[in-house]
């Protein structure tokens, strides 16, 4: 079977890892001109890591192992510790925070040559009963059985299947980046996530010597601070990094000495969309996978994992299932929003973007905290629900 896939991301590469592995022909059509380096990191979490070793994916030194999670108020007061490690022993494997670029090259590695065609941009598909045709942007044509749009949130390939782009402002926006600072801020597998009025720091190792950071906080499009020409300047033409300073320098340590080593030209800014995860992404011969069938705010770090979790089942059921082509798609889509819609509307609320921490976390056990984030990690991959109990 010849399959067409849109996007060179997280979700796109592993799709193309898991169908050519069960013998189908395999194009991924990128709209960039060259493999993508920018982006901050990416947390993946048992599942997802357990997804790429499926796909034949090395993670051995690829980014941190995390063992622990803190939380902290704004004022350096601890509230609780999540022991991540428990959990990945229980789940079979550990969670990793890895720059996006590397993990994208660790997809990529050892795909046929020519799997990745650059500079083609998707306008629109042409789907009838023998197969679907996209359409490119400079006139090109390519043909398969089957298009699936893993093109992010912005996918034109939801815009030409839906008619409309869905997404919708979600009132936050987050500025991140790495710098060489993680042993002076953290230890070497321990992440810390702070919270106050000004918003959300994250601080976790990404790396031997790379720490992963970010801030949060409500913004509205045209804010300050917001993507500009230079993807750092606000409509107002105010750069980020005073921004950051002026909102957050007064929080307790280590947050000053992360924002004193920032430089303004490496801090990548996005806002936060999110929209209703429908029932059926696709059409006769097409669907959506990722970001493109579910955006959502990155509170939750779901989103490169739940697009892990789409390819691992999309390909086992075209593997699986290679007869009846539309209803293979519409029970991926079927199964999938399914377990991606609690998901998704959990992170359209930016729950744990709290102002005034609850006292009642301080109160809460360690272990009992541990328990319940391993079974939140269990309960959103279909990946280990399918090969082992929980407890």
């Amino acid at each position: 079977m010849r399959l067409l896939v849109i996007g060179a991301g997280i979700g796109g590469l592993a799709l193309a890892r898991g169908l050519l592995a069960t013998g189908h022909q395999v194009t991924v059509l990128e709209q960039a001109p060259s493999p993508r380096t920018t982006g901050s990191a990416i947390t993946v979490w048992s599942g997802g890591v357990g997804v790429l070793r499926a796909l034949g994916v090395s993670t051995e030194g690829l980014g941190t192992r995390i063992d622990r999670l803190e939380n902290r108020t704004d004022a350096g007061e601890h509230l609780y510790s999540i022991d991540v490690a428990h959990a990945a022993r229980r789940l079979g494997h550990p969670s990793i925070t890895a720059p996006r670029r590397d993990l994208l090259a660790r997809l990529a590695d050892g795909l046929p040559e020519g799997t990745v065609e650059y500079g083609r941009r998707f306008v629109r598909a042409k789907e009838g009963g023998s197969g679907v045709q996209a359409v490119l942007a400079d006139g090109d044509t390519a043909e398969g059985d089957l298009l699936i749009g893993a093109d992010g949130h912005h996918s034109a390939v939801r815009r030409h299947l839906w008619g409309q782009d869905p997404t919708e402002p979600a009132g936050w926006a987050t500025w991140q980046g790495l710098i060489d600072l993680r042993p002076r801020i953290t230890g070497p597998h321990h992440g810390l996530m702070i919270n106050g009025r000004a918003g959300f720091c994250g601080l976790l190792p990404a790396g031997p010597d790379t720490l992963q950071w970010w801030f949060s906080f409500p913004w509205r499009p045209g804010g300050p601070g917001g993507p500009g020409v230079s993807g750092v300047s606000g409509a107002a033409g105010a750069p980020a990094l005073p921004l950051l300073r002026e909102r957050f320098a007064h929080w307790a340590a280590p947050v000053p000495a992360v924002l004193e080593g920032l430089r303004e030209a490496e801090i990548e800014m996005f806002p936060h969309h999110t929209h209703r995860v429908r029932r059926i992404w696709g059409g006769e011969r097409s669907t959506l996978l990722g970001d493109a069938a579910h955006t959502m705010p990155p509170i939750v770090a779901q989103g490169a994992n739940q697009a892990l979790e789409d390819a691992w089942v999309l390909a086992r059921l075209l593997a699986h299932r290679p007869g009846n082509l539309t209803a293979a798609l519409r029970r991926y889509e079927h199964f999938r929003s399914r377990r991606v819609s609690p998901i998704a509307r959990l992170a359209a609320t930016e729950y744990t973007y709290r102002y005034h921490p609850p006292r009642w976390d301080r109160l809460v056990p360690g272990p009992l905290v541990t328990r319940a984030y391993g079974r939140w990690l269990y309960a959103t991959s279909d990946y280990l629900r399918g090969r082992r109990r929980w407890w």
